[in-house]
């Protein structure tokens, strides 16, 4: 039944649905993780990347984008299509301050990604962008922000969110261990984030990627070496919560 109703972007199944939507969102489960944190005094992106081939230059292959100098954005789905949204939106950053004088704030950026996902919903010869975003940064007045878009054109804000594969997993772990005590600190959002990827990680530390944004301060990513610290603070953790259970 589903072939007579898919075959157009525009047109509606019986049961209310846009099936090319849906298989966009398919699109963007089979992608590669990624992971936001709302932290006490930054945002925290995290992704995990698929190994690379041994000639392959790694750095031409990355899941985390500066949208402005205040505003980052991690997705998961199909990478041809991301590039299209960051490039955009690189451009309407720049356009917003050159002729409003202001940077952009968040939720804006945000507002304009969704839209324009939300215009290839409702066009013939288009097809939805195979993607999901999570965006976070600061606005002027300091506060910080984390949204998520779908491939649909709606967007939400979050304290911590998680979208790709597996993210119902990573999801849950976020809603049993997330708290602003945890939080508080640079540290404590890092590792809630590295815990989050580690929960479903295919291809294992080395293939994480982590980016700090601190208002007023440049986007700043993790070091392997850092990342590793962090997985060892993590593994001594959970011996020492393992311990503690044995012991009740």
């Amino acid at each position: 039944m589903s072939s007579r109703y898919d075959r157009a972007v525009t047109i509606f199944s019986p049961d209310g649905h846009l099936l090319q939507v849906e298989y966009a969102q398919e699109a963007v489960g089979k992608g590669t993780t990624a992971v936001g944190v709302r932290g006490g005094n930054c945002v925290i992106l995290g992704v995990e990347k698929k190994t690379v081939g041994k000639l392959q230059e790694d750095r031409t292959v990355r899941k985390i984008c500066s949208l402005d100098q205040h505003v980052v954005m991690a997705f998961a789905g199909l990478t041809a299509d991301a590039r299209i949204l960051v490039n955009r939106a690189q451009v309407e950053c720049q356009s917003h301050r050159l002729n409003v004088e202001d940077p952009v704030t968040v939720e804006y950026i945000t507002r304009f990604i969704a839209k324009m996902k939300q215009k290839y919903t409702q066009s013939n010869g288009r097809r939805p962008f195979g993607i999901s975003c999570l965006i976070g940064g600061y606005d002027s007045d300091g506060t910080s922000h984390l949204f998520q878009t779908e491939p649909s054109g709606i967007f939400y804000e979050w304290k911590a969110n998680v979208t790709g594969h597996s993210s119902k997993v990573v999801r849950e772990f976020f809603e049993k261990n997330y708290s602003d005590e945890n939080v508080a600190t640079e540290e404590g959002a890092v590792k809630l984030a590295i815990r989050g990827l580690l929960e479903v990680s295919q291809y294992g530390q080395n293939n994480l990627e982590i980016a700090i944004m601190e208002d007023k301060k440049p986007l700043k990513m993790l070091d392997h070496k850092v990342i590793a610290d962090y997985v060892s603070i993590i593994e001594k953790d959970k011996e020492e919560e393992i311990k503690k259970k044995q012991k009740k």
